[in-house]
């Protein structure tokens, strides 16, 4: 009786506080979420400057044609949807995102797609990219994996031969300080056995950061046995670089990711994956595959699988570990928060008439997805649709950032130029300095 008379006996003054602050708590949480939606505080909602706008670009351990005709051909066509949607014929994919991570063949075109030009805009157009790579898979015969196309492919091929002449061509002498937006490229540094992030804001904070963009891009497309050697402008950093797409970083959508939800300087709101629009790039259909059938119904492989070729397919499965990994982080938001474009694995793509046929195949695509609780699925929607949803999407974030009191992004500014080899000029700004040695797009010609 003495038991159930103390059970029965009202609840004390501290308790009953306990209580209910517990219940505003919880009540004020289900409001917040209810009036403003899920991770959206009052306070943020009226000062809300949109989403933080992340592009990455996949690489999967090649630097070949096939590996950035997906990505080209989609930021061609979400560029034109850009200009549309804005009706700015001048718009550029950099004026829409906040940040550009590529690894490989897609660190190359992150890289000239936010590299800053003479007037303090993108010096690069994505159609201009899309041409640069459109040169080298339109071969001899007019076929797309063409062996003698006169740009991509020698660019690529006279990086790994240590020939610099290929990236000059592109990039010029402009720096990592030299992007209108941060910038992040893998690779992996065998001198540390660990993987190696360039990164802008680094590069901004010190000279021992700061590599040349030409070799940046040499160190993430070192591939099938060649290393890159680089140095910061200073000489003080030293990396020997294998390539961003063989490491475990062929995907950069994670390590952008993180990066921004840590950098609290230039991304001070970001605090989780629902203050972030990412666009995620896969590679493009893989011509490593030679497979036969026997008469069974198993393809049987007519030789084994080169070195390359292995790292390759490790690298694709990697980036598919990262794509699946990032999708069920952003749970129910995928899809609005996360936009991943994916060709299929069809040979047949290999034997489109012309580049911009396979292009437009592999747009036409469905991908497969992950969804949260549901597993692996086939997309809904094709690449080309995506894109074009994704093109209005980012202008209304534009608008967003515009009407907002406070900015969300804080970009690190570039200091004073510095002297040193990279400086053409003593006198010149950063500016002048990047326009005073970048090429026209009608020197690609990559012929020595």
């Amino acid at each position: 009786m003495e038991a159930y008379a103390a059970m029965a006996s009202p609840p004390t003054k501290a308790a009953m506080g306990a209580v209910e602050k517990l219940s505003y708590e919880i009540f004020s949480l289900l409001e917040s979420k209810f009036l403003f939606g899920p991770g959206v505080t009052p306070a943020r909602a009226l000062l809300d400057g949109g989403r933080v706008r992340v592009l990455a670009i996949d690489g999967c351990g090649g630097a070949g044609a096939e590996d950035a005709l997906l990505a080209a051909a989609a930021l061609a066509r979400l560029e034109a949807g850009l200009r549309d949607h804005t009706g700015d014929p001048d718009a550029r994919v950099a004026d829409f995102f906040d940040l550009a991570a590529g690894a490989g063949a897609g660190g190359v075109l992150a890289a000239m797609l936010f590299l800053r030009g003479a007037d303090g805009r993108p010096r690069y157009t994505a159609d201009e990219a899309l041409a640069l790579v459109a040169g080298s898979v339109v071969g001899k015969k007019g076929c797309w994996g063409g062996r003698r196309g006169p740009r991509w492919a020698k660019l690529f091929r006279g990086a790994r031969a240590g020939d610099d002449r290929s990236f000059r061509r592109v990039f010029g002498d402009a720096t990592l300080r030299d992007t209108v937006a941060p910038l992040l490229v893998p690779c992996y540094d065998l001198a540390t056995a660990a993987p190696f992030v360039f990164s802008r804001a680094d590069a901004v904070e010190s000279d021992s950061f700061d590599f040349r963009l030409r070799d940046v891009c040499a160190a993430t497309c070192a591939a099938g046995g060649a290393l890159a050697s680089v140095r910061s402008v200073d000489g003080a950093t030293a990396i020997a670089a294998a390539s961003g797409g063989v490491a475990a970083m062929g995907n950069p959508a994670a390590a952008a990711i993180t990066h921004v939800l840590h950098n609290k300087q230039e991304f001070p709101l970001a605090t989780g994956v629902e203050d972030l629009l990412v666009l995620s790039i896969g590679a493009g259909a893989s011509s490593a595959t030679v497979s036969v059938c026997d008469g069974s119904s198993t393809p049987m492989p007519t030789r084994s699988p080169s070195p390359r070729e292995l790292a390759r397919v490790t690298a694709e499965g990697v980036a598919d570990m990262v794509d699946e990994s990032v999708a069920m982080a952003f749970g129910y938001a995928c899809g609005c928060n996360y936009v991943r474009i994916q060709a299929g694995k069809a040979p047949a793509l290999l034997h489109a008439a012309t580049a911009s046929a396979a292009a437009g195949a592999m747009l036409a695509q469905r991908n497969v997805e992950s969804v949260l609780f549901r597993g692996r699925r086939l997309s809904q929607r094709t690449n080309a649709e995506k894109v074009d949803a994704l093109a209005a999407e980012l202008v209304k974030e534009q608008e967003r950032r515009r009407r907002s009191p406070l900015p969300n992004v804080a970009i690190k500014q570039v200091p004073t130029p510095r002297l040193s080899s990279a400086t053409t000029t003593s006198s010149g700004t950063a500016t002048a300095r990047t326009a005073s040695t970048m090429p026209s797009p009608a020197s690609w010609d990559c012929r020595r």
